[in-house]
């Protein structure tokens, strides 16, 4: 092979390497397309719906605000024990990478990775109350004109159903409360583990706007 021929090639890798830097990095910290495919949002968010998540939130380190709608990683586990939940009501997450491969594939290439998208209801220090199937907040009941009429929010057996939401975490839930994992099985969320802020639907395009 001459060098001109060799040269060529190695231009070709060096590009395709590039892109994919600058691809992986983008969907990293900026942002990133995906898909609904549970109904724990309905009405919001239906099954099947494009979605643009914004990811700037994770690369600065801020906690997203009340009202927003959130991706992270889902919990090890869905349910806390009674001696958790006095214990400490943030969700617990016990997988762990062990190489920078692992690391790479799991938390970058999302590679195995489960996400769970819901809308945040409690910010740190908030005290919340799920009494009578309404949901209140440092005592004052919380209005939630997104919800379809008639739905109540459960305070079933094992639920989280009275918490001060700890320091750099957040309690939320779905908008489709009877068919919703959330915050009130597996507790609250720490920053380090929400992925992004749900931005603008992109599909259908007769609902193409922002969420």
């Amino acid at each position: 092979m001459d060098k001109e021929k060799l040269k060529d090639i190695l231009e070709w890798i060096l590009c395709i390497v590039i892109a994919f830097v600058i691809s992986i990095s983008f969907k990293y910290y900026i942002g990133t397309p995906t898909m609904v495919k549970q109904p724990s949002m309905y009405p919001t968010l239906k099954e099947n719906q494009r979605l643009w998540l914004n990811r700037w939130g994770r690369t600065t380190k801020k906690l997203p605000q009340r009202g927003d709608i959130i991706t992270f990683e889902a919990p090890s586990k869905t349910v806390l024990s009674k001696e958790e939940k006095e214990e400490n009501v943030i969700a617990r997450y016990e997988k762990e990478q062990n190489t920078f491969f692992e690391k790479f594939s799991y938390n970058v290439l999302e590679i195995g990775k489960i996400s769970y998208i819901k809308r945040v209801i409690g910010l740190p220090g908030d005290h919340v109350v799920i009494e009578d199937g309404k949901v209140f907040i440092n005592d004052v009941e919380f209005k939630e004109p997104y919800l379809q009429p008639g739905v109540v929010t459960d305070n079933g057996k094992g639920y989280v159903t009275d918490l001060v939401v700890p320091q750099n975490s957040v309690f939320a839930m779905g908008d489709n409360r009877a068919q919703s994992t959330d915050c009130r099985c597996f507790g609250c969320i720490p920053l380090e583990k929400i992925e992004s802020k749900v931005f603008i639907r992109i599909w259908p395009l007769n609902l193409f706007g922002k969420v």
